[in-house]
């Protein structure tokens, strides 16, 4: 869907503000009702604020939403003070990944919480592995804490496809198996990579992620990837790296993805760690390390200096690269062309929760507002996975997957990390406890 058919899809009206739904429906809601009163909400159906309202939760659904005067709350309910804090919508991280099912059962249980610390509330998980599909339905029932995971199978690539046949048999094993979508690696030649994409049209399965360098970012657009994660293959097309950029192939490249619907995963941040143009001493100097284990950074550090000391390093080349994905971004953003929140957390220097928060600057720096930059992470993911549930808006009969400020983050997006809680499906997480959880993760890796 283009942006500007986005924004008729989410009418005002769909706030429903100060319905209460009938007593039937009420009735076949299973789980216990949180009310958080006295609330500012941001709907993200539209950039506004509404002060002194009431939001009202039962199982994993919101059920009322109006000013609280009008807001009947049930006896028994729990009540959460909203006076002086703002509520928005879950967050979520679009280019994400869990922990495979050979890992220690901690660490998954780790990851997991660590997204949901940061207001994260939904994960597109880009890397799947054998038996992982288990996991997304456990944490879907409860038995893990977590965000609710939509899972990509594993990856096509230059390895495991081999040939056109193989890549059809791949889509339709990974469509029988259940997985959310298709992720694409490098090394995929063209007629395997088309013959991915007409088998995934057939199957109805969805495809994202990298663009193989035999198929190219127009062509990729043609045959309907709808996520160009990491910002891949645009920089290819359009130059900036190695040559200058082509303004009209810019331009071309930025309607081209208007039109085809298709949206972007930006990862800005890693990318600079990636192409080695943080300084290493700022990057060890981030305070969510110490929810990291001690060896995972050292593997990091590693990587770093790896690439840092490689001959074909070429610290000019990866710097107009930076610049050049910087006005890529811009130039999506004024285009109207979809982008998603992502990071590729965890991932080196990215720590699921807190990563988002380092991506944030630099969609400020490619003029995005504070709305905007809030809208990749909810109303854009609501309306990416319309097809499978309806969230990403505060609004009757939407997940209850919420996030509660100390702070209004319209004034300040740096405000989302002043977190009072987090309610995930419905969940309710409050800060001391997200601390209290946190402190417990950052005490099984001492320094």
């Amino acid at each position: 869907m283009k942006v500007a058919a986005l924004r008729r899809a989410i009418p005002a009206t769909a706030l429903l503000l100060g319905a209460i739904v009938p007593p039937a429906a009420c009735a076949q809601s299973a789980g216990e009702v949180t009310a958080f009163e006295n609330v500012t909400v941001i709907p993200m159906d539209s950039e506004r604020s509404l002060p002194g309202h009431t939001v009202l939760v039962q199982g994993d659904r919101i059920v009322a939403v109006g000013p609280s005067a009008s807001v009947a709350v049930p006896g028994g309910a729990r009540r959460v003070d909203g006076r002086g804090k703002y509520l928005v919508p879950g967050l979520a991280e679009m280019h994400g990944h869990v922990p495979p099912p050979s890992a220690p059962a901690q660490l998954t249980e780790d990851v997991l919480f660590l997204y949901l610390a940061g207001g994260i509330t939904t994960v597109r998980g880009m890397l799947g592995a054998e038996g992982q599909l288990d996991l997304r339905r456990r944490t879907a029932r409860g038995e893990l804490l977590g965000p609710t995971l939509y899972l990509a199978g594993p990856s096509f690539n230059g390895n495991s496809v081999n040939g056109v046949d193989d890549a059809v048999r791949m889509v339709r094993e990974q469509r029988a198996a259940g997985w959310d979508l298709l992720k694409i690696h490098p090394g995929l030649t063209r007629a395997e990579y088309d013959a991915m994409a007409r088998t995934a049209a057939q199957e109805g399965l969805r495809f994202g992620g990298h663009v193989p360098a035999d198929v190219g970012l127009m062509h990729a657009l043609r045959m309907g990837q709808e996520t160009f994660d990491h910002v891949d293959g645009y920089v290819e097309y359009v130059g900036g790296a190695t040559e200058p950029m082509d303004p009209a192939k810019l331009d071309s490249a930025v309607r081209a993805t208007r039109e085809a619907g298709a949206w972007v995963v930006p990862t800005m941040a890693l990318w600079e760690v990636l192409h080695v143009t943080l300084p290493l001493d700022s990057l060890m100097a981030y305070p969510e390390l110490r929810y990291v284990s001690p060896q995972s950074v050292q593997q990091w550090v590693n990587a770093y200096n790896q690439r840092r000391g490689a001959p074909q390093y070429n610290a000019e080349v990866a710097r107009r690269t930076i610049e050049a994905r910087q006005q890529v971004l811009a130039a999506l953003h004024r285009g109207g062309a979809g982008i998603l929140m992502g990071t590729d957390a965890p991932q080196q220097f990215s720590v699921p929760g807190f990563s988002l928060h380092r991506e944030f600057p630099r969609m400020r720096a490619a003029g995005m507002s504070p709305y905007d930059i809030i809208a990749t992470g909810t109303r854009n993911v609501g309306e990416y996975f319309r097809r499978n549930d309806t969230f990403g808006t505060i609004a009757v009969g939407r997940r209850a997957d919420l996030l509660l400020l100390d702070a209004d983050p319209l004034a300040d997006v740096a405000n989302l990390q002043r977190i009072a809680g987090v309610m995930a499906r419905g969940r309710w997480l409050p800060a001391d406890e997200i601390r209290t959880r946190l402190e417990a993760i950052a005490a099984r890796h001492p320094r």
